[in-house]
């Protein structure tokens, strides 16, 4: 009786936990009222750089974050004033923990719980609790030329980001952020995993262009612009991005 009544009580947290995460992306994708988004810069390294570039930051440095996001919103008709605040928090007293490699679904579900506890441990900013919450590991372009895998969980509204110290990234920085940040509304990736080559049509900014190729900007769920079938370039910014209509379905943009 004893161990029913543990498995009720159990299935009745499970539950709840389910519903929080329905409850908050709901909220996101109704476009009613500003959600604010909490970046926390973390050093990767112990480089002098990263240390110079995080010092620098501040709320301006991703405005242009919240003001793209707002330009296509209007783009879909919406019409509620500063969609998305993104706001900049103190780094956190410890590093996140990273996905594992090559793991297991239950690998990246376990290590998923693990990134929403240690966040919910970590998530120290002053002013209104954020909605959705952003951690952004910095690298010294110095000493590493490739950046590991970024990744936005919807649920839990969380995001594990992996981007460049340097001013001279800046701005393809943010196309990497703003990416995650549509993860945790529901977006999903629309490039194919193996050639990263955008997939058509959900991937191309104008799938009814003719003809399709090459492509003036991105769609920003597949990160690249298509030149050719073989080549798609890295936008050098948000200005060279768009959110296409499957996308805006998914977030609720579109209906």
């Amino acid at each position: 009786m004893f161990r029913k009544f543990r498995i009720l009580i159990l299935l009745l947290a499970l539950a709840g936990v389910a519903f929080a995460a329905w409850r908050a992306e709901t909220r996101l994708t109704a476009w009613e009222h500003t959600v604010f988004v909490g970046l926390y810069p973390i050093a990767a390294d112990n480089s002098p750089a990263t240390a110079a570039y995080l010092a620098a930051l501040d709320d301006d440095s991703f405005a242009e974050i919240g003001s793209w996001i707002d330009q296509e919103m209007q783009r879909y008709g919406g019409k509620v004033l500063q969609p998305v605040k993104v706001r900049l928090a103190p780094p956190p007293r410890s590093t996140p923990p990273l996905p594992p490699q090559g793991g297991s679904a239950l690998d990246n579900m376990l290590w998923s719980l693990k990134l929403r506890w240690w966040a919910s441990r970590n998530d120290d900013i002053p002013g209104p609790k954020p909605q959705v919450r952003l951690f952004v590991l910095y690298h010294d372009p110095a000493n590493l030329s490739v950046l590991p895998h970024s990744t936005g969980l919807s649920k839990g509204q969380l995001g594990l980001i992996h981007a460049f110290a340097s001013r001279r990234q800046h701005r393809q920085n943010a196309v990497v952020i703003a990416h995650e940040l549509l993860h945790t509304y529901g977006a999903t990736d629309k490039y194919d995993m193996r050639t990263l080559q955008p997939i058509f049509p959900d991937g191309y900014a104008d799938p009814a262009q003719t003809p399709a190729l090459p492509q003036r900007n991105a769609e920003i769920m597949a990160g690249r612009i298509p030149v050719n079938a073989q080549r798609a370039d890295i936008p050098v910014g948000l200005g060279e991005t768009v959110i296409g209509p499957q996308t805006a379905r998914e977030i609720g943009l579109l209906k």
